[in-house]
């Protein structure tokens, strides 16, 4: 939206008079420039013969966030989701991507001739099943392989063989068609000290090699970003709020090896690196390290994060064993130091939230708000945290019916001025030396309709329940899932999206493999939830065009009693920022969630009342109900 324009304007394209807006000509110049470079596309895909190209969202190591030279599919599409995949031929282009991010996708695609195909909704073909219906015998399929995962490569292959489908996997088209492309990523690399990690890199090397050489496999290629930044206590700045750095790394008992841009590594990581008998080599070595291994290693790639590329020259001359990263669950399973700080930095987080929000809700309809300041203020709140070093991800402060896009992302030329009415949901997190958060509240700013305090009071019944859960050890998120999502099912509704995900530790805010899904998915793996794993719970209600509610904390797994049935476990709460009591309609809540309402409220006080000051804190009580 315009800047400064009310939200009931936001849709309007032409004025009275029938002429078309600013806002309509900005989108139709936008749009003319991807139908440019969409043309130029098609004419590089004919000269190189290739009759569908294939654009992902990632980077070479197959990352859920990339740096801006990574940006093809963006670039191609204007899109700007962090999951979809662009698939161009001659007479069409469509995109594909999920639930998150449907009515975000359907606004940026208009006018581009890109068709929107909604992943998982009834009826429409995943894209492999589009190619297999719609490819002729013998036509090629382009895409860069070093952006697209092994597994996905051979499914590709498996697919279309039938059709005598040919895959070229060698040309990154965009090379001579985006000409000012951003830089290849090259930031500075640093060491953490084992008063972070909790574990050095001898023990993290060591525990790493057992699990590969169980697995039947006598070395290691590892692609993925931040389990390489765990196993090496480095962090990286390579991805926007992703503390990464560019890197492979080759394991096994005769030798370490580290694939980085040596230009960036400090001189106290460097030699940390050496003196733990890890090997530096530069980043684009990896290929021709991997051409030139002894014939005959079975080495372990993930093919979820390897890339088609890589495999393709790894089972040439070696035996590739499929398994996922040991470092994956190595990683997820947080260590006692590692727990330690994210209980002190996860508090000082919730102060940080719990004061914007007494700001917020003090000041709405005083002065001038908007989504863009209500996250700025709330940024600098955690800027003075002494741990903080960015944050997490980019701020969702979505402000009525944009708060219905699950990613919806406010800038200085798009956004909504808040009003005391309706609801700000503002989903959010820092990087701290010591942990990593990701929390929403969805905050009442005025009157709401009856609708939507009962749709808030499920979401956080919902939440409670989650918070609440007792299960045996054994149990995936797809067991748990429920708990969340049925007070929403209750009222005929549903999220398209996980209630879930593993956040790391000073690194990527969304991390697996445990999560919290209702839904089985082919290929998509589960895992079982161990004691020290950590996971977000945050059930929603999002309805397009009216509103978007969302409640998420940050919890940890924890063993429980254990008898002649099995080890029992439940949650430990990380988060301790109060639920908006104006949005909640006690008449829809049971007994039991009703208590699980005031016991967090009432733990909300103890702890944060104590970093508040005096009006802070007499709100806080009101607030909480703890008077």
């Amino acid at each position: 939206m315009q800047a400064g324009v009310d939200m009931s304007d936001h849709k309007m394209r032409r004025s009275r008079t029938g002429e078309t807006s600013w806002e309509g000509r900005v989108q139709d110049m936008e749009n003319a420039v991807i139908c440019g470079r969409l043309t130029k596309l098609r004419e590089r895909m004919q000269a190189e013969g290739i009759d569908y190209y294939m654009i992902p969202t990632a980077d070479f190591h197959n990352s859920e966030y990339v740096n801006d030279y990574f940006k093809v599919r963006e670039f191609f599409s204007h899109f700007t989701g962090s999951n979809g995949t662009l698939l161009v031929w001659q007479e069409g282009a469509g995109l594909w991507t999920d639930g998150r991010y449907f009515i975000q996708a359907e606004k940026e695609l208009q006018g581009t001739g890109i068709t929107l195909f909604r992943m998982q909704d009834e009826g429409v073909p995943d894209m492999d099943e589009f190619l297999s219906r719609n490819m002729k015998q013998g036509q090629t399929l382009g895409f860069d392989g070093r952006v697209v995962p092994a597994s996905e490569g051979k499914k590709l292959e498996k697919k279309l063989a039938r059709k005598e489908v040919k895959l070229l996997f060698e040309k990154d088209l965009a090379e001579t068609i985006w000409t000012d492309r951003p830089a290849f990523p090259a930031g500075k690399v640093w060491i953490l000290d084992e008063a972070l990690t909790g574990k050095s890199v001898e023990e993290k090397l060591g525990e790493t090699l057992e699990r590969v050489e169980k697995e039947g496999a006598d070395s290691l290629l590892l692609t993925k970003l931040d389990d390489l930044m765990w196993l090496f206590n480095i962090r990286g700045c390579d991805v926007e709020c992703n503390p990464v750095a560019m890197s492979y790394a080759y394991l096994s008992r005769e030798e370490t090896v580290l694939f980085i841009q040596k230009a960036v590594l400090e001189d106290a990581a460097a030699a940390s690196l050496a003196a733990r008998g890890v090997k530096v080599e530069e980043y684009d070595t990896v290929t021709d390290y991997l051409k030139a291994l002894p014939e005959g290693r079975r080495v372990l790639a993930d093919q979820r994060q390897c890339s088609y590329a890589l495999y393709r020259i790894l089972s040439e001359r070696q035996t590739v064993v499929e398994k996922k990263n040991p470092t994956e669950l190595l990683k997820a399973v947080k260590n006692p130091v590692e727990l330690a700080h994210m209980e002190d930095i996860y508090l000082k987080d919730s102060v940080a939230l719990t004061k914007f929000i007494y700001w917020l809700k003090t000041n709405i309809g005083k002065i001038e708000i908007t989504e863009v300041t209500a996250a700025d203020h709330l940024e600098m709140l955690r800027r003075q945290i002494p741990e903080f070093l960015d944050l997490s991800f980019p701020t969702i402060a979505g402000y009525g019916e944009n708060a219905a896009m699950m990613h919806y992302e406010a800038t200085p030329d798009s956004f909504a001025v808040l009003k005391p009415e309706g609801m700000l949901l503002v989903d959010s997190g820092g990087q701290y030396l010591g942990g990593t958060t990701d929390v929403t509240r969805t905050i009442v700013l005025g009157p709401v309709s009856d609708e939507i305090r009962r749709h808030y009071t499920a979401v956080a019944a919902g939440m409670l329940q989650m918070t609440n859960a007792r299960w045996i050890h054994g149990c995936t998120g797809r067991n748990l899932d429920i708990l969340a999502r049925q007070p929403v099912w209750e009222l005929g509704l549903d999220y398209k999206c996980g209630t879930g995900h593993g956040v790391g530790y000073i690194l990527n805010v969304h991390e697996g493999p445990q999560g919290l899904r209702w839904r089985y998915a082919e290929g998509v793996p589960e895992a079982v939830i161990e004691a020290g794993m950590d996971i977000t719970n945050e059930p929603g209600v999002y309805v397009e065009g009216s509103h978007g509610i969302r409640i998420e904390n940050v919890m940890v797994a924890e063993n429980d009693v254990k008898n002649e049935y099995g080890q029992f476990m439940h949650f430990k709460t990380l988060t301790w920022v109060p639920i908006d009591m104006e949005g909640i309609d006690e008449k829809y809540l049971t007994q039991t969630q009703k208590e699980y309402l005031y016991a967090y409220q009432r733990q909300v006080y103890e702890r944060i009342a104590p970093f508040l000051e005096e009006e802070e804190r007499e709100w806080l009580k009101k607030e909480t109900r703890a008077e």
